[in-house]
């Protein structure tokens, strides 16, 4: 090469070329030199904005063992180190491939969910790779088990600890990031895989997952009251944990556990999965649910459905019969023979029932159901019901009475039931509507019949108040037999359902006997009018003739005083 440079010099054409030439040389052999010189010291260079995947593609220490993917003792294959942002050397190109990817990237108030390619493989019955101490999956060799002694390793699969807002450099040979708007993950995985990657994107945005759960936002229910109107109250979360050991046989619902701040193992709200399995907890739906707050669950670990609150209304208590807990010892006595009735906190009827007030009560644990403790009327009318729908299959009671009339008989009754002995009456019957259809209904039903079987229509018409004081005083001795008070019974007119009917011909009848008597009575009326007239204008006519009775009686007096007068003038003479 220096020979050709020396023979071009010496040519005499060349001559004045020859340092354009040298430089033309110079600009093209500098820089190959450079690359000579970074390649021969294995040279790499990662944008800050990027982590490298290193895979080593050979190495006098063979492959990864069978079972992993990841080289933790320099083996072929993915290695568990990546390259930060920066210059790094000795990574040849025959011996290493850099694989280039962009940081993780959470976006605020989101979460991201990390699957395993690598590490311990799960159990039987275990669903979500256990929580390792890897720095938010950046230390895959603390994940792969090569940090502090004693601390177990990860395992492959998907994961139960969560990434927050933030970015991260993980080595996506070894995990895969989901996030909301991207899968992050290397170029060379398999066709199924990435497959399997968008099918759990796709579930997790179908349940919000990527956003934190917000309780307490407004839910519109129908009113348990009236089911037939619409209300609006907070939400609570029921929660149902996928993780975990199963509940026992004959258990619906898991136990409430660390959900005080002292214990221990407080998970606080099933944000914190392995104090949650540390502490007990079992999967299935849970007993402890999510009140108003914020929560970062890890949806692959537990779902969250949104239910209302239960509210219990002014002028009714709720009494819970619970599906949950121990069974406890009935404490409504041995002689109630009806079921048990409990204690707050175990399975059965709790002897305290709710007050008014807004409850986070959860549904699959138990039901509330609602008695009124204000004074309510039943109504035995046909056609006719009160707002609370107590009494919408009741009809006016059939009766026959002792002459063979048929009549209908409308009737109310108002209705109280104390609250501390509405535990009792839902024990005993269930809900109030079955207390007053299948025991108040036939009991009512019965009496009446009896007292008209007893009584002919008229007796059944003019006896009104007798029979309604008879009924009243009679009700409130059998209504407490069911812990009840009858307050009132209101007793309607006797109807039949056809016009011409022969309730309503002796009605007719009657009707023309109480317009005889009212004319007899009146032409009573009439005579003795006609007796006081005529003493009337027997008293006018002398009234009338006054003057001259007193005149002519006058004159009598005058006539006898002129009389005694002779005669005394006489006897006087003689």
């Amino acid at each position: 090469m220096s020979a050709m440079l020396a023979a071009l010099a010496a040519s005499p054409l060349l001559a004045d070329s020859l340092p354009d030439f040298f430089w033309a040389i110079y600009v093209l052999l500098v820089p190959l030199a450079v690359l000579l010189v970074c390649e021969l010291l294995g040279m790499r260079y990662i944008p800050h904005t990027c982590v490298g995947v290193i895979e080593r593609l050979w190495s006098p220490r063979g492959s990864v063992p069978e079972g992993r993917i990841i080289a933790l003792n320099g083996e072929a294959g993915y290695q568990a180190d990546i390259l930060r942002g920066g210059v790094h050397f000795g990574l040849w190109r025959w011996q290493y491939r850099i694989h280039k990817v962009s940081l993780v990237t959470v976006p605020q108030g989101k979460i991201g969910y990390v699957y395993a390619r690598d590490g311990e493989p799960l159990p039987a019955g275990q669903t979500l790779g256990r929580f390792v101490d890897c720095n938010n999956f950046q230390d895959a060799r603390a994940f792969l088990g090569q940090g502090d002694e004693g601390v177990p390793a990860g395992q492959r699969g998907r994961q139960r600890a969560i990434l927050r807002e933030g970015v991260y450099a993980i080595n996506l040979a070894l995990f895969v990031v989901l996030t909301e708007e991207e899968a992050f993950h290397l170029q060379q995985q398999s066709r199924g895989e990435l497959e399997a990657l968008i099918s759990w994107q796709n579930q997790l945005r179908e349940v919000s997952g990527f956003d934190p759960v917000v309780v307490g936002k407004p839910i519109t229910t129908p009113d348990p009251v009236h089911p037939e109107s619409q209300i609006t109250v907070d939400s609570i979360g029921i929660v149902t944990v996928h993780d975990g050991p199963s509940l026992a046989p004959g258990q619906i619902i898991a136990p409430e556990v660390g959900t005080q701040r002292n214990d221990p193992n407080y998970h606080n709200n099933y944000q914190d999965t392995e104090a949650f399995l540390r502490a007990g907890g079992l999967r299935g739906r849970q007993y402890a649910v999510l009140t108003d707050g914020t929560y970062f669950i890890n949806r692959w670990f537990a779902t969250i459905e949104m239910h209302p609150k239960t509210i219990v209304p002014i002028g009714y208590v709720g009494v819970v019969v619970s599906y949950y807990g121990r069974v406890g010892e009935d404490v409504s006595g041995e002689a109630f023979r009806h079921g048990e009735r409990v204690t707050r906190g175990q399975r059965g009827v709790w002897e305290e029932p709710l007050g008014p007030d807004k409850y986070p009560f959860n549904p699959y644990a138990g039901k509330i159901i609602f008695v009124p403790t204000t004074n309510f009327v039943l109504h035995w009318i046909t056609g006719k019901s009160e707002t609370h729908r107590y009494d919408d299959t009741l009809k006016s009671i059939d009766l026959v009475t002792r002459d063979a009339y048929e009549p209908s008989l409308p009737l109310s009754v108002v209705v109280h039931i104390d609250y501390r002995k509405a535990p009792g009456v839902i024990q005993r019957f269930g809900d109030v509507k079955k207390l007053i259809t299948q025991t108040l209904d036939p009991m009512l039903s019965a009496f009446f019949r009896d007292v008209a079987h007893k009584k002919t229509m008229l007796e059944l018409l003019h006896d009104r108040d007798a029979i309604q004081d008879e009924a009243r005083a009679e009700l409130r001795r059998k209504f407490l037999a069911f812990d009840m008070e009858c307050v009132d019974v209101l007793i309607g007119k006797p109807v039949t359902e056809q016009v011409s009917g022969k309730i309503e011909t002796l009605l007719e009848q009657l009707r023309l006997r109480q317009l005889s008597i009212e004319q007899i009575q009146t032409f009573e009326h009439q005579r003795a009018a006609a007796a006081k007239q005529q003493e009337l204008n027997e008293a006018q006519a002398k009234a009338a003739k006054q003057t001259e009775l007193t005149s002519s009686q006058m004159q009598v007096q005058v006539i006898e005083n002129q009389a005694q007068a002779e005669l005394a003038r006489a006897r006087k003479q003689a």
